[in-house]
């Protein structure tokens, strides 16, 4: 019985990252979108395993750009995983509040301090460093999240550090939703074993 946290799908995806040889964020990205610049509302179903009302009701709210003749691009993808990611754990309306303090209005790249594909690559290279088997793990994040960011130039005074608030945030939250899975098989282990006596 193992009950690890170790990340076997591409983070916001139902996609084993084994069949994608291990690769996540911008490799992840790059992957999907090396052929064509845009996928079709049931890719992105097939990609997250988020029904297609679902996906809908983010993009009336705003929490999602509208596509671009219903093609969707790289980083429209982006910040449909990073929600994926946080909404088992945050309320969806928080959730987009963070995005919102990281990137400002989803309609206007102006305010913007990070592509929402970098975001996520950034999310996806802070969550691997904190599954590592080497690393205390949620303690680790504060840490992990500095390191992650050592790379980032900052577009105005301050960007830097909304970043690293933003990025702690959906860690946190995702890293919970990995311990609510453990929690869930264990429960299910549980559960299973009752029934077969």
């Amino acid at each position: 019985m193992s009950h690890g946290l170790d990340i076997k799908n591409i983070p916001g995806t139902v996609l084993p990252m084994e069949k994608m040889d291990g690769a996540t964020g911008l490799d992840f990205l790059n992957k999907v979108f090396f052929i064509t610049d845009g996928i079709m509302l049931a890719q992105i179903r097939e990609i997250t395993g988020v029904d297609g009302t679902t996906l809908q009701n983010w993009l009336k709210r705003g929490w999602v750009p509208k596509p671009n003749n219903k093609c969707y691009g790289k980083e429209h993808l982006a910040r449909i995983l990073i929600i994926n990611m946080m909404r088992d754990t945050m309320q969806l309306s928080r959730v987009d509040f963070v995005l919102r303090y990281i990137n400002g209005d989803v309609d206007s790249d102006d305010d913007d301090i990070i592509e929402e594909s970098l975001l996520y690559d950034y999310i996806c290279r802070t969550m691997i460093a904190i599954s590592d088997e080497n690393s205390s793990g949620f303690n680790a994040i504060a840490d992990v999240v500095e390191n992650v960011l050592a790379d980032y130039s900052e577009k105005y005074s301050g960007a830097r550090r909304r970043l690293a608030t933003g990025l702690t945030i959906i860690a946190t939250s995702y890293y919970a939703s990995l311990i609510k899975a453990v929690a869930d098989g264990i429960v299910d282990e549980l559960d299973e074993g009752r029934r077969r006596r």
